[in-house]
């Protein structure tokens, strides 16, 4: 399983994901890229297709908190609040 690393007309055969946005891939919590993270924890696996609509659940969460974070980031001019 590898992230849009060019599919079939690169020479690179099997499934892939496609579409996941740059700043959603690089996200980072706690030290670590979510992404890259949760796909590296089931390397070596079959996943399922729950498996995959939660990974799709993850990538849909992740472009929702980047984007509310930009929202409260334009709200707040200044830190701390005074």
């Amino acid at each position: 399983m590898y992230i849009n690393r060019g599919g079939a007309q690169s020479g690179n055969l099997g499934w892939y994901f496609e579409g996941v946005p740059p700043e959603v891939w690089n996200f980072h919590i706690g030290g670590y890229q979510v992404c890259e993270k949760w796909l590296k924890d089931r390397r070596g696996r079959k996943l399922s297709s729950d498996d995959i609509f939660h990974y799709q659940k993850v990538i849909v969460a992740l472009k929702e908190t980047i984007r509310l974070m930009a929202e409260i980031d334009a709200a707040i001019p200044k830190w701390p609040i005074e």
